[in-house]
């Protein structure tokens, strides 16, 4: 619709959704995984409201005060059936349409039918149906349209960035052709345009290359983007094609983007499987900036490029190497709502 807007993640916020894991959920050594939830959701809880939405409250909170945490007023709790807890893509993404507060309810299919998602599929409508969600709050049925909230980043204004690679992958969309997609996200979101990143990849990622972890938008004129400086890894190509693509790019005043370079982590593996770490995958709160760090010098390097880019908000690292595990960070496991939702 022309007049709905998708706005930036900057922009002040209500609250942060995190869904949280159980035993039957897909984690690799879920004690250091539920360790990694409670230090995430306690530094939300610094900066503002957090919504857990878990499968059974009372299990949540035996969970949360084995680590020692007490939420407080600010934390709220909700029951829902689930799969998995990767909020940021089977999470409502939030729009406005002039005054209207909406939620837009996508298709979440597993990242194109690799992994079960007919729970995580119900969570936006199930929430929206509680009143988890404001009064005034619209819902609004997206579907047949598959789309997941980490594939996607916008600078508020109009712009949209997404990677050709998930946005036209098969077994998303599949019965439309690219203009078609990309006309069903412009009504979608209002959008004046979307800027394709045609190249970019990290080894081990498995939801066919979300822009999240590739490259974000800071600004209506800043780009931060994973990098990679040793030709021996094998994510230098691809990323090195990606960062000559950003290069290219101009903002809507035809300016060229400032772009930020953040370093690709020190490999981790699982097993021989390389896990796919990025700085990028960062989250902003009201304040703050929270990264996923590796417990590696190069933390602090991603720490104070983002820090010179936010200069008005304080920076914290959070170690999310047991995320990786589960082939997804910090970015992935939250879903962010503009203030009044």
């Amino acid at each position: 619709m022309a007049n709905r807007r998708l706005p930036a993640e900057w922009e002040k916020q209500g609250f942060v959704q995190l869904t949280w894991p159980h035993p039957d959920t897909e984690w690799y050594d879920l004690p250091r995984v539920l360790d990694c939830y409670v230090n995430v959701a306690r530094t939300i809880e610094k900066y503002e409201a957090l919504l857990i939405v878990c499968r059974d409250k009372a299990e949540c909170l035996e969970d949360i005060a084995l680590r020692g945490w007490e939420p407080s007023c600010r934390v709220r709790f909700t029951e829902c059936p689930l799969n998995d807890t990767w909020a940021r893509d089977h999470g409502a993404i939030s729009a406005f349409e002039g005054t209207q507060k909406c939620i837009l309810d996508f298709v979440f299919n597993g990242w194109g039918l690799k992994f079960g998602s007919n729970l995580d599929n119900q969570i936006t409508r199930t929430l929206y149906r509680s009143g988890v969600f404001a009064p005034d709050v619209q819902y609004v049925d997206m579907r047949p349209f598959v789309l997941e909230g980490g594939s996607i980043d916008t600078d508020g204004a109009g712009t949209l960035m997404a990677t050709s690679e998930c946005l036209c992958s098969l077994n998303r969309n599949e019965y439309l052709s690219r203009p078609e997609i990309e006309e069903r996200l412009c009504r979608a979101f209002g959008l004046k345009r979307i800027l394709w990143v045609e190249h970019g990849s990290i080894v081990g990622d498995d939801t066919d290359s979300h822009i999240d972890i590739l490259a974000r938008f800071c600004a209506e004129d800043t780009l931060a983007y994973t990098a990679c400086d040793d030709p021996q890894d094998p994510n230098y190509e691809p990323l090195k094609a990606m960062e000559a693509q950003l290069r290219s790019f101009r903002t809507l005043d035809g300016k060229p983007y400032k772009l930020v370079p953040l370093p690709l982590p020190d490999a981790l593996y699982l097993d021989d499987y390389r896990l796919p770490g990025s700085y990028a995958n960062f989250l902003l709160v009201n304040g703050a900036v929270l990264i996923p760090g590796a417990c590696s010098p190069k933390d602090a390097v991603a720490a104070a490029r983002l820090q010179e880019v936010f200069p008005e908000r304080s920076v914290e690292v959070i170690d999310c190497r047991a995320l990786l595990s589960g082939h997804g960070g910090l970015h992935c496991i939250t879903m962010n709502f503009p203030e009044g939702f």
